[in-house]
């Protein structure tokens, strides 16, 4: 069974082919922040303004692995997303900005599904 992340990829395709803009929204972003997530912290010694004498040298010098995530560090991801989204929901309801807060709700909603079908976490 596909993880998390691998169906939500699955997913961008075919929700830009039906022009779901609500789900596309949701699904970069959320893409966006999981690959973020797998960046490598700069070394304490990487020092901006170093000196090209001081750099590595050679292809492939200066490259690192990426973090490897779980299916749950993943979905924490995706929760915290959700989470975001209708927090920041509630203040445009509070700022008298109904449409906006229904947007951020449905794309809270698009990612929920992702969460409800993880079977790790205890869904269908």
């Amino acid at each position: 069974m596909a993880g998390t992340r691998e169906r939500m990829r699955a997913a961008l395709p075919a929700a830009m082919k039906a022009r779901d803009a609500v789900a596309v929204a949701a699904l970069r972003a959320t893409l966006g922040a999981i690959d973020n997530a797998e960046a490598v912290e700069r070394p304490a010694g990487a020092e901006r303004g170093q000196a090209i004498e001081q750099s590595a040298v050679g292809v492939g010098a200066a490259e690192a692995d990426r973090r490897v995530l779980t299916d749950a560090d993943v979905a924490g991801i995706v929760r915290d997303a959700v989470a975001e989204r209708e927090d920041a929901a509630r203040g445009y309801d509070e700022a008298g900005r109904p449409d906006r807060a229904q947007r951020l709700r449905a794309e809270a909603r698009v990612l929920a599904a992702y969460l409800c079908a993880d079977p790790s976490m205890g869904g269908s």
